[in-house]
């Protein structure tokens, strides 16, 4: 019996926030792979001519080593840039996607390490056979990486969906009033700063005055230093308030 794949993972926080997390979809997969696929051929070729000096080993030792040589380079391609880019390649990059922990945790380094290790399994027998066929099976479409890593591959544009009517309501956001400036606040935000902002705003009752007040200040300060909304737009705006606001405007609501 096959499992039923969904299109989207839910995550509740211990503070019972929930959070809606888009799984991408095979074909936004396949096309990532196509891009990062070129990006190795153009490695293969590189690699290639600069081991024909040891052709003078003899051709089985040229061939050793240029198989050896692609093998490290396309372990390094993926582990290298899902660490420094956050779970992205140049592939999860251009279409949008990004591998996060499957609990919405941050990402380790052992995940990465993990999960790209078992991509040769993945490949299996051609073209990522085992891989599709896991990622068909499994309910959050995890190839056997994903699986061995607790990791799972996301559209970025919605990795975090909290119900900002439940979080942070608000008649009416002087912030959204600027949307050239929201925008600018969404492509510069860390996923990691909205989520101490969401889950801030959830238990906000529950901190004492003096942390609330500090909590919120550092959380505004941040806001503030990425982008800067005109004074017409924050006047009067407690740091409590410009943070709920600049999370709705963050979601587009």
């Amino acid at each position: 019996m096959t499992a039923e794949c969904a299109s989207a993972l839910r995550i509740e926080t211990p503070e019972g926030v929930v959070f809606s997390l888009r799984l991408a979809s095979p074909v936004l997969r396949a096309l990532a792979w196509g891009v990062d696929a070129l990006a190795l051929a153009a490695a293969a070729t590189a690699i290639e001519k600069g081991t024909r000096v040891f052709a003078m080993l003899g051709s089985d030792w040229a061939s050793a080593i240029q198989v050896f040589l692609y093998f490290a380079a396309s372990m390094a391609y993926a582990m290298i840039f899902e660490w420094y880019w956050r779970g992205q390649t140049l592939g999860k990059r251009l279409f949008g996607l990004r591998v996060v922990d499957a609990q919405g945790l941050r990402l380790r380094p052992a995940q990465v390490v993990l999960r790209n290790l078992l991509r040769a399994i993945d490949f299996l027998p051609a073209a990522y056979l085992v891989g599709v066929t896991a990622c068909l099976l499994s309910r959050k479409g995890q190839r056997l990486g994903d699986l061995a890593a607790n990791t799972v591959v996301l559209r970025e544009a919605a990795l975090l969906e909290p119900d900002v009517e439940q979080i942070a309501p608000v008649k009416y956001n002087s912030l959204a009033a600027f949307p050239h400036l929201a925008a600018r606040l969404r492509s510069r935000v860390d996923p990691e700063a909205v989520r101490i902002a969401v889950t801030a705003l959830a238990m906000r009752d529950g901190y004492e005055p003096p942390a609330r007040v500090e909590l919120f200040g550092e959380l505004a300060g941040y806001f503030r230093k990425l982008v800067g909304f005109p004074e017409a737009a924050v006047e009067g705006l407690t740091d409590e308030q410009y943070v709920r606001s600049a999370v709705r405007a963050i979601y587009g609501k």
